[in-house]
């Protein structure tokens, strides 16, 4: 039998946040509760990923295509640097992910192979692992040299 979560979660969510504002704690659905609340925090860290995997590639681009730098790069690095800090703010939790190795090599493939892409680089010109700090990615002003 399916439960409403399953057939309109949006519909779930209003009634489960009416049955909390009302005290009817014993009408809650528990497990989908728990389970949507993990999954709050799965979302901010994609999120964080997947800003963190632009910056770094527009990083890589800018430093292994010194000669196609452009107004565009410095905006799209200003605004995921921004947005990463926004994250970090509101999430602090989410700053042991830069301790994760496993998450920095994921982040990092998917940051070359954005840079593969959008440059048309081979992967190999590429460093196998990040060099630069956390600090310096997300530094104001801080841009790779050669």
């Amino acid at each position: 039998m399916q439960t409403r979560y399953e057939t309109d979660v949006v519909a779930w969510a209003k009634e489960q946040a009416r049955f909390i504002r009302s005290g009817q704690f014993g009408m809650l659905d528990l497990e989908h509760l728990a389970q949507e609340i993990e999954d709050v925090g799965k979302s901010e860290q994609r999120e964080l990923a997947s800003r963190m995997a632009v910056l770094l590639a527009h990083l890589l681009k800018w430093q292994f295509q010194p000669g196609k730098r452009s107004k565009s790069w410095e905006f799209t690095i200003r605004t995921q640097r921004k947005e990463v800090c926004y994250l970090l703010k509101e999430a602090p939790s989410l700053q042991t992910k830069f301790d994760d190795g496993q998450w920095v090599e994921i982040v990092w493939a998917k940051a070359k192979g954005i840079a593969e892409s959008e440059t048309g680089l081979d992967l190999d010109v590429f460093p196998e692992t990040c060099a630069w700090s956390v600090d310096d990615v997300l530094a104001e002003n801080w841009l790779p040299s050669f």
